[in-house]
Parts: structure tokens; C-alpha cells; sequence
């Protein structure tokens, strides 16, 4: 049996390998593309160089912070080391400094290929959409290669090394921290630009998106680069990781069974990486010229893919369960589902988005008031459909024994995210044609090319909607399990005491309702202070965008350059100064309750937790990705087009919209699973030293 779990942590490493060797050649190949627009390649550098020194200056305030971190971990997790657990707490910092190492590394060389990949995206659309296609997501798809390649990387090295579960939470933390700062930082960076761009230049001037004219176009367009690819490519890193990490703590600990389950998570998320390589290999626009089609159709290949190599092998290797098998199944197609109500709710040629369209005609408040109602309702399928997967896993794997109807939920998680590497290039393509379509504006390559561009980034948008409800989807069951995980590790302290064990979390206890109650309002301050960064950055930016227009000559007239550096600068520095204290009191506030109402008040801290933040989250990121999406409805013609009362309307919608969706809305999945491991890592001393 030990010799099967060494030749899938082997296969793990291949697999990985392969990752890394396909992300290599489209990197190369995206590179050979060519680039001659002298003015796209000024402002490409321009871009790039926002993006590294943004990028640079994060990591090094991060790096400080992981510094702080570690020392903490090494004096008292697992345990303080005057209780002789030196070795141990020395293997849980190692494995939590890997965890942020290899988060940091995707993201750098995420922004990296996406910054190489924009304007020669913008020049390929010169030759045709398809031409422009390919290379858009193949910029995008070397992101998701690295993630999840360094994601199945580590778990496994640590495991391997180490060859105690326990400490994989120490790399999950660590991935989940970092993915925690990255993505609220790029959030606050990208939409602070991006409001103050739309607030200034359409709704104040009338002039286009990406008019070179606007101080904080540049911003603009480096704020998707930290956002969308560095931020969402580290919040996926870290639903992976916590995905397998939740998985390996309970099949540790469910007795004679225990390596053939923890052979099973490893599979399975083999050839999950295995079904993204080959998805992505054959995605192309078919003869339909349709781009959303062609990403969705690759999310679909790559599905069907898993599904059928993971049941070939549940049906050839002894042991491996078909209850697991269709629990595993079973969290990827809710996974699908939740992708697809959520493009229903947000997708420009569906209803809603044009029931809120023409709401806008009438003026802002209807815009705000609509979406809003929108956006409620669109979270109760996402919540259903979360229910409904946990549900059926749990039943699904509760005659196997003891302990694994929740090990059932946790390969639900592992299920729904075993397709992230298409996920991820699908979110990464994103940003990389937002940017190709601003680069085609500024290098003046024509309205054909222009509107050629315009179609990707639609579809990019589309797509980008249904990568977040995807990902908040994958969160709620991956923190499920990450309950059960804290379940399982404060037993195993409980049972070393000789004390009752925890079977469940009674709300009527008033401990657990305590825990309940101040888990459930977190979110709500957590995306407050989030929000009010990006309020407080983006009103410095208007003011220096109208400094610009005032006492620059010639800028509105578009015969001076404006500042852009300036506006990057304003970006940054409001984005460091306000990223980490969101973070810290999430953190803080769950160790607060742990020491006061010990195990059972954390047990009601996640329930809340997690109730809240899953709504909270599905209706901003959709209501934002609604808004935006109205805003681009009317900027096609509709409701009187631009320059419309409907069209002044939408835009405030869209900057209303913008902190929900990018911002605040998906950080918050990343906040539930940060405190669900900080619980379990914190475990022992709140059975120890809590008040009640």
C-alpha cells in the first residue's frame, strides 16, 4: 500500500512536470507572435512596468508580513515549543513559507506572460478574431498551468517530506494568506483606476474607455494585470490547495482505509491536471467565429474528459470508491451549474442584463436599485446548488463509515475545482484582451481590429463572470470540508486529553450561537473595509485626473501627454496602505473568539462564517458583473447608447458595481478559508487556554 502512495506522489511530480513544460512552450510560442506598432509597444512597457513595480513592492510588504507570520507559527503552532514540539512547529513554518512562495510564483510569471501577451493580442487582431483568440488564451493558459501544476507540486512534496497531513495546513495557510493580500491589493489597485477612468472620462468628458487622453487609462490597464491575473490566479491557487489539504486531514483520519483515500485525492487531482493540459491543447474558435463559445465548449471538453478517465480509474484500482467517485462527480457539475446561472444573470444578450439596461434609462437610482434585486436573486442557485452538492456527497458516502460523509464533501470540493487549470486560463484571458482592446484604441490599429477586440473582451467578461461564481462555488464546499478538518484535528487534541469528543455544533448552545452571530458579521466588515480603501484611493485619483485636465496645455485638446505615473503611484500606494488591515482582522477576530468560547464558539464562528460570506459574495461578484455588463449593453447602442442619460446611468452602476465584483466580492471566499485554517491551526490552543 506504501508503495502505491509513493508512485502517485511520483505521478503527482510528472504531472506537474508536464504542467510546466506545456506552460513553457505557450509562453514561447505567445512570445515568436509579432509586435511592431511602435506606440502599442511604448504603452505595453508602460503597462509591464506598472505591473512589476506594483507587483514588487506588494511582495515585499507581504514578505515582511510572512517574516512576522513565520516567527508566530515557530513559538506556538501546532503547539508552543516549550511542549517539545521544535521539530514540528520548524516542519509547519517550512511548509507555510512554501505555500506563499509558490502562490508568489505563479502570480509573478502569471503577469509576466500576461503583459507579453497583450499587444501582440491587439496586433493579431489585425489578421482576424481567431488569430487574436488563440493568442489571448494562450497568454491566459499558462497561468492556469502553473497554478495548479505548483498547487499538486507542493501538497505533494510536502506530504511527502513530511508524511503528516497536519502540517499540509501550514501550506494551505500559507498559499491562502498571501492569496488573501494579493487579491484584496490588486482589487483595491484595479478598481480604484477603474472607477476613477469611468467617473472622469465617461460620465465627465464623454470620451471613449481607453482614450489616451485620461490620466488613469494606464492604471487602468495595469490594475486588471494585479488583479485579475495575480489576484485571482492566487485565489484559485489557494481553493486548490485547501481543497487537497481538507481532503488528506480526513482521509488521515479514517483508519484501515487511509492510503488508498489519500491515493484517491491524489488521482483524481492528476488527472484533473491532466484533463485541463489536454482542454486546453484543443481550445480554438470554431467556424462560427464565436469566442464565449469556444471557451465554454473547452470548459465542457475538459469536464467530460475528467469525468470519464476518473471513472476508468475508480473502476481499475482496488479500493477506490464509486460512492466517492460520484461525490467527486457530483461537486464538478453543481460547479458547471453555478457557472451557468451565474452567466444567465450576467451575460449581455441574456434578459436580466437588459431588464437593468433599460432600468438605467431612467435614471441612476433605478440602475442601483435593480441590480441590486438582481444580484440578491442570483445567489440563491449558487447557495442551492452549494447545498444541494454537500448534501448528496455527505448522504452519498455515509454508509462507508465513520468520518467520510464529510471526507465526501471534501472530494465534492476536489471534484469542482479538478478543472481549475481551465478555469484559470479562461479568468486570465480575460484581463489579457481587456488590455489588447485598449492597446488597439491607443496604437490606432483601425475600427475593424477595434471591434474585433471588442468581441474578445465581451466574451472575456462573459466568461470572468462565471470563473468567480465558479470559484466562490468551489470555496463553499472546499470551506465545508475545511469544518471538518478543524473537527478532526481538535479531536485528535481532545482524544490525547481524555476529554468528549466533538460530534457536531448545537446552535442552541449559546457558545456555538456566540461564535455564530460574530462569524456571520465579518464578511460584512471585511468587504466594508475593502470597499472604503478603493472609496478613499479612487477619490485621490479623480482629484489628480482633474489636477492633470486643469494645468496640463493641450491635454483635453490631446496635443500633451498626461502623467500616467502619477495615477500608478496613487494606485499603489493607497492599495499597500490599505491591503493589510482587512486581512488582519479577519485574523484577529477568529483567534479572539477562539480564546473566549474555545472549539464549539469556533464551530459557530465558521457556520456563520461561511453562510454569510457565501452571499455576500455571490451577489457582489454578481450584481457587479451585472452592472458592468448593462453598462456594455448600452455602449453598443442600446437605450440611446453612449453619451445617453442611460448610458450615465449604467457607468455609475458599473463603478458601484466595480469594488463589489473585483474587490470585495471575490476576496471573500479567500477570508473563509484564511479563518477555517487558522482554526484548525490554531486548534490545540483554544482547547487549551479558551475563557469558556
Amino acid at each position: 500500500m506504501q508503495d502505491m502512495k509513493n508512485l502517485f506522489f511520483i505521478l503527482s511530480f510528472l504531472t506537474s512536470a508536464a504542467a510546466f513544460l506545456f506552460a513553457l512552450y505557450l509562453y514561447l510560442w505567445v512570445k515568436k507572435q509579432k509586435i511592431g506598432n511602435n506606440e502599442i509597444i511604448r504603452v505595453s512597457r508602460l503597462i509591464k512596468e506598472g505591473a512589476e513595480t506594483f507587483m514588487r513592492r506588494e511582495y515585499k510588504l507581504l514578505g515582511a508580513f510572512a517574516l512576522a507570520v513565520s516567527v508566530v507559527i515557530l513559538i506556538i503552532l501546532p503547539k508552543p515549543i516549550w511542549q517539545g514540539s521544535v521539530l514540528t512547529n520548524i516542519a509547519m513554518v517550512i511548509s507555510y513559507i512554501a505555500g506563499t512562495i509558490l502562490s508568489a510564483i505563479a502570480g509573478k510569471i502569471g503577469i509576466m506572460v500576461a503583459t507579453l501577451s497583450n499587444g501582440r493580442t491587439a496586433e493579431a487582431a489585425e489578421r482576424g478574431l481567431k488569430d487574436a483568440f488563440l493568442v489571448g488564451f494562450r497568454g491566459g493558459a499558462v497561468m492556469g498551468l502553473l497554478v495548479v501544476g505548483c498547487s499538486l507540486f507542493g501538497v505533494a512534496a510536502v506530504l511527502m517530506l513530511v508524511g503528516d497531513t497536519s502540517i499540509l495546513l501550514g501550506f494551505s495557510f500559507g498559499a491562502s494568506s498571501l492569496a488573501l493580500f494579493a487579491k484584496a491589493g490588486g482589487g483595491i489597485f484595479t478598481k480604484t483606476a477603474d472607477v476613477s477612468a469611468d467617473l472622469t472620462g465617461k460620465v465627465e468628458l464623454g470620451i471613449a474607455e481607453d482614450d489616451p487622453r485620461n490620466p488613469a487609462v494606464i492604471a487602468d490597464n495595469v490594475g486588471d494585470n494585479v488583479g485579475d491575473v495575480a489576484g485571482m490566479g492566487a485565489d484559485l491557487f489557494d481553493s486548490n490547495v485547501a481543497a487537497m489539504t481538507s481532503a488528506l486531514v480526513i482521509a488521515s483520519s479514517l483508519g484501515s482505509l487511509v492510503y488508498r483515500n489519500i491515493e484517491m485525492v491524489f488521482c483524481y487531482a492528476i488527472l484533473g491536471l491532466l484533463s485541463s493540459i489536454i482542454g486546453i491543447a484543443t481550445a480554438r474558435v470554431g467556424k462560427d467565429g464565436n469566442p464565449t463559445k469556444a471557451l465554454n465548449s473547452s470548459t465542457y471538453v475538459t469536464t467530460a474528459i475528467f469525468l470519464v478517465l476518473t471513472a476508468a480509474a475508480t473502476a481499475l484500482i482496488e479500493g477506490f470508491s464509486w460512492r466517492i467517485w460520484g461525490s467527486s462527480a457530483t461537486g464538478l457539475i453543481v460547479g458547471i451549474i453555478i457557472g451557468l446561472t451565474t452567466d444567465y444573470f450576467t451575460d449581455d444578450t441574456k434578459p436580466i442584463v437588459r431588464k437593468v439596461a433599460h432600468a438605467s434609462a431612467s435614471g441612476p437610482a433605478f440602475t442601483i436599485l435593480s441590480g441590486t434585486s438582481y444580484g440578491f436573486i442570483s445567489a440563491f442557485p449558487a447557495m442551492a446548488g452549494i447545498a444541494i452538492s454537500a448534501l448528496i456527497s455527505y448522504k452519498l458516502c455515509e454508509p462507508l463509515g465513520e468520518g467520510y460523509a464529510i471526507f465526501g464533501i471534501a472530494m465534492a470540493a476536489v471534484g469542482m475545482l479538478s478543472i481549475v487549470g481551465m478555469i484559470i486560463s479562461n479568468d486570465a484571458y480575460g484581463p489579457v484582451v481587456d488590455n489588447a482592446r485598449g492597446l488597439a484604441e491607443m496604437g490606432g490599429l483601425g475600427e475593424e481590429t477595434i471591434r474585433i477586440a471588442d468581441e474578445l473582451d465581451s466574451a472575456g467578461n462573459t466568461v470572468k463572470a462565471v470563473t468567480k461564481g465558479f470559484s466562490i462555488g468551489a470555496a463553499g464546499l472546499t470551506v465545508i470540508s475545511l469544518l471538518g478538518a478543524f473537527m478532526a484535528e481538535t479531536n485528535e487534541v481532545l482524544q490525547a486529553a481524555g476529554r468528549e469528543l466533538i460530534t457536531g455544533f448545537d446552535i442552541m448552545d449559546p457558545t456555538v450561537f456566540f461564535g455564530v452571530l460574530v462569524g456571520a458579521a465579518i464578511p460584512a466588515v471585511f468587504s466594508a473595509m475593502l470597499i472604503l480603501g478603493v472609496d478613499r484611493n479612487a477619490q485621490r485619483m479623480v482629484a489628480e485626473i482633474h489636477r492633470q485636465f486643469n494645468t496640463i496645455a493641450g491635454l483635453k485638446e490631446g496635443h500633451a501627454t498626461p502623467e500616467y505615473a502619477k495615477c500608478i503611484d496613487i494606485a499603489t500606494k493607497g492599495a499597500l496602505r490599505e491591503l493589510i488591515p482587512a486581512g488582519l482582522f479577519a485574523i484577529v477576530a477568529t483567534i479572539i473568539v477562539g480564546f473566549i468560547g474555545g472549539a464549539m464558539a469556533i464551530g459557530g464562528f465558521l457556520l456563520g462564517n461561511i453562510v454569510s460570506g457565501l452571499l455576500l459574495a455571490l451577489f457582489m461578484s454578481n450584481s457587479g458583473g451585472l452592472w458592468d455588463n448593462s453598462k456594455k449593453y448600452v455602449e453598443s447602442g442600446a437605450e440611446g447608447g453612449k453619451g445617453s442619460d442611460a448610458h450615465k446611468a449604467a457607468v455609475i452602476g458599473d463603478t458601484v458595481g466595480d469594488p463589489y465584483k473585483d474587490t470585495a466580492g471575490p476576496s471573500i471566499n479567500t477570508q473563509i478559508t484564511v479563518v477555517s485554517l487558522v482554526a484548525s491551526l490554531c486548534s490545540s490552543l483554544f482547547v487549551a487556554f479558551s475563557i469558556f
